[in-house]
């Protein structure tokens, strides 16, 4: 078996992830052709990066991503920094002819996604997008049934995205919520995991309109790094300056309708993720919480139609890569093992394989729309938004 020379740049929470799944995937998928190992990790905050080889074993550690682009012996790697990172840092990896796997919502604008996506199609190297929530098997049976006709024509859908990650009024003003750093706020975090379930479900979203706003509208500079959703008391109070929150209707190219909501100052709710579709002829309702779990109505009797649970299996998607029987649960960080087998996988195929650049690309076409949308109080044709700030 090849060995492949991975790196990750930025070692937070998703660092992290992308790390043990790196660790895991031959675990569950032991006909890839490649076996990762973990040549460098790249953190700016002092001490981040050893500890991180110190407990996951990399071969060395870097201050800087620049280290890791010019390291010969670095084939692929995961760009887990921060979102104002993500254009320059993928661009640089493509063009030196690294494979890159990197988090949505790669850049602040489309402009930064559509960079990334030309300097990988340039380079002739693979680009692989953190949209996980797509690699669920109750998402991708949802998927399959409504391809396959199996709830008629989708008439319209629900897909929402609630969370409290930034409810408590104490949480720490990080690069998150300013928008030279963190770009669109909640839409670029939550929202776009909603746009690419809507377009991987749906197809392709014509027009939107969208309304936006900031509930928690100043918090306290942190006095050290961070990591993760950290809290700061005492310290000086600056403006949150990206979106709280985002409520959006949708028109699919199909002639299909939508709506999609986002937020992450919703008190009382943890990781409430999942939708809705309807069909002329039934319905799926997918909630994360719940993630093996689909709920089903099918037939012919229209009024008073009972929904059923289906509990996936080893029929649906990669389920059977992780458990033998329907019922037993799978986790959040299944669906990074599942990405990281797709990433390696376009690799030794040289055939992009999951979510690409190109769905990057078209989520924030999306987000770009609801910004201007959210400016102009009009609807706005996907595409046409101009890269709005």
């Amino acid at each position: 078996m090849e060995k492949l020379g991975v790196a990750v740049v930025g070692f937070g929470w998703m660092g992290r992830v992308h790390t043990q799944a790196y660790a895991r995937v031959l675990h569950h998928y032991p006909q890839l052709l490649v076996r990762p190992e973990l040549v460098t990790v790249a953190e700016e905050v002092p001490g981040r990066a050893e500890a991180a080889a110190a407990q996951f074993g990399f071969a060395a550690t870097a201050r800087h991503w620049r280290e890791v682009a010019a390291d010969p012996r670095v084939r692929a790697v995961s760009i887990t920094a921060p979102n104002f990172l993500h254009r320059e840092i993928g661009v640089a990896m493509a063009e030196a002819g690294k494979h890159i796997w990197i988090e949505k919502p790669v850049g602040l604008t489309a402009a930064d996604a559509r960079a990334v996506a030309d300097a990988v199609a340039k380079s002739g190297v693979q680009g692989t997008v953190g949209f996980n929530y797509r690699n669920a098997p109750a998402v991708e049976a949802a998927r399959d049934l409504i391809a396959a006709g199996g709830i008629g024509a989708v008439t319209h859908a629900r897909i929402r995205l609630f969370s409290d990650y930034a409810a408590h009024p104490e949480g720490a003003l990080t690069w998150r919520y300013e928008r030279e750093r963190g770009g669109s706020g909640v839409l670029g975090d939550l929202a776009s995991h909603g746009v690419d379930l809507a377009r991987f479900l749906l197809g392709e979203i014509a027009s939107l309109t969208a309304d936006t706003a900031v509930f928690l509208p100043r918090r306290a500079r942190p006095s050290g790094a961070t990591a993760g959703h950290s809290r700061a008391t005492g310290g000086e109070l600056g403006a949150v300056e990206n979106e709280d929150y985002v409520s959006c209707l949708l028109r699919f190219a199909s002639g299909a309708r939508g709506v999609l909501e986002a937020c992450r100052v919703s008190v009382g709710e943890q990781n409430n993720y999942g939708f809705e579709v309807h069909g002329t002829k039934g319905a799926l309702l997918w909630d994360f919480r719940r993630m093996n779990e689909l709920g089903v109505s099918r037939g012919t009797s229209y009024q008073d139609q009972p929904v059923s649970t289906v509990y996936v299996g080893p029929g649906h998607g990669e389920y059977a890569a992780f458990q033998p029987g329907a019922a037993c649960a799978m986790g959040y960080d299944d669906l990074k093992v599942v990405e990281a087998y797709r990433f390696l996988r376009s690799i030794t195929e040289d055939t992009p394989c999951g979510a690409t650049l190109t769905d990057a690309v078209s989520s924030a076409e999306a987000l770009d729309a609801m910004t201007r949308s959210a400016t102009t109080g009009t609807w706005v044709r996907v595409g046409d938004a101009a890269d709005a700030t």
